[in-house]
């Protein structure tokens, strides 16, 4: 069972007692019927097929309450891929559309975007994410959408109720609503959350104080958590990140949009697990490495937007900072790990420290040579107004290619 702390700047629902999914999802077949729910999983054709992938289809085929799927298929550069994912998500009982970010047709509107100003960046989860949006707007069929990953392995039907249902309700006022969950097998996972960016954050704090936006940022139990869910006039509004930062960089597009009493963050499972990534100590464009450094530049371009000075005086007293505070983390952790009768790699956890100081250091030196450099695709308003025919190219696209 959860504690019920309510740890700050939004409001947090935990998870107490039993699960009570059959009460949710009557409950949401009803909120459903003002507020019907769109699903969006991004998707990459190396999860088709997967132990984690199947089990989502499995659960998802008894869901009552969705009106909408949309799944966004990258990496599937051959015909017989997209169909093999075409064949997997058939067995969705849920009215459901494939987007094939790969195939012809949306490489051509993907061009058009660029020719246009209004470029989508380099594929990946951000942009994945950023046109099924697009997509579920010009269907016109949902009122809020939920977003969660495909390589889930604990995944269940509470998981999604718990996720939609903050926002789905008519009277608890949430436009957005952050999942969290604790991460744990014989260890403590989930080490860029707990050594880089909880660290980063309260090191931020104790040189410039407590201001709005760090405060905001570290409020959330999990801010890396790739589940969450909106109102669709807040998904109009916000500028996702195509590059690693997703999850930070909607959070901070969130603080700008949004007013806090209407954020939350919603405990979704007693436990979750899913695929993990290397490190890459040695290579800064790949793996967690890669990562820390975008999560890092998105920090410092949001602070920077809400008016912090940032100059290399300041990089060189963070640094120092985020090394204390992840000494006194890693001691943390190591008691809680102790008193749990968990492993703890305490060379592993240095070893990921030293890389993220790393990664603080060239995302500074980055921030430096080009501030007004921005990883942020265009918001669906803005390329609505200056493509206003794109929603419907989308959607016969989306159709030509699901035919």
């Amino acid at each position: 069972m959860s504690d019920f702390f309510q740890t700050g700047a939004v409001a947090t629902l935990h998870r107490l007692g039993a699960s009570g999914i059959t009460r949710m999802e009557r409950e949401l077949v009803e909120f459903g019927k003002e507020c019907p729910v769109a699903l969006v999983l991004p998707c990459h054709v190396r999860e088709l097929g997967s132990k984690a992938l199947l089990g989502i289809v499995r659960c998802l085929k008894s869901v009552p309450y969705l009106a909408q799927v949309v799944v966004g298929v990258d990496g599937a550069t051959r015909r017989g891929d997209f169909d093999r994912a075409r064949r997997i998500f058939s067995q969705l009982p849920q009215p459901t559309s494939l987007l094939w970010n790969d195939g012809p047709r949306m490489r051509a509107l993907f061009a058009h975007l660029a020719e246009s100003d209004l470029g989508a960046g380099p594929g990946g989860k951000g942009r994945n994410v950023w046109i099924c949006f697009g997509y579920v707007l010009a269907s016109d069929t949902a009122r809020m959408v939920a977003v969660h990953d495909c390589d889930i392995t604990t995944y269940s039907r509470e998981l999604l109720a718990r996720l939609v249902y903050p926002v789905a309700h008519p009277s608890l006022g949430f436009d957005f609503c952050k999942g969290y969950y604790a991460r744990v097998t014989d260890r403590l996972n989930g080490r860029v959350m707990r050594l880089l960016v909880t660290p980063l954050l309260r090191a931020l704090k104790s040189i410039i104080g407590h201001h709005p936006y760090l405060v905001y940022m570290d409020t959330f139990r999990y801010p890396l958590a790739g589940e969450f869910a909106m109102d669709l006039d807040l998904v109009r509004r916000v500028r996702i990140p195509h590059d690693w930062a997703l999850e930070v960089g909607l959070l901070s597009e969130v603080f700008r949009n949004c007013a806090p009493r209407a954020i939350c963050q919603s405990e979704l499972c007693e436990n979750y697990e899913h695929k993990h990534q290397e490190i890459s100590p040695r290579d800064p464009d790949k793996g967690l490495n890669k990562m820390a450094t975008d999560i890092a530049k998105t920090v410092f371009r949001r602070m920077a937007a809400e008016g912090i000075r940032l100059d290399a005086g300041l990089f060189d007293t963070l640094l120092s900072a985020y090394s204390r505070q992840a000494e006194d983390t890693l001691r943390f952790y190591n008691a809680d790990s102790v008193i749990n009768g968990l492993r703890y790699p305490r060379h592993e956890e240095e070893s990921a420290v030293s890389t993220f100081v790393r990664s603080i250091r060239r995302a500074a030196r980055d921030f430096q040579d080009d501030p007004l450099w921005s990883p942020l695709i265009s918001n669906w308003n803005r390329v609505q107004s200056a493509l206003p025919d794109f929603g419907r190219e989308l959607r016969k696209a989306v159709a030509q290619d699901n035919a």
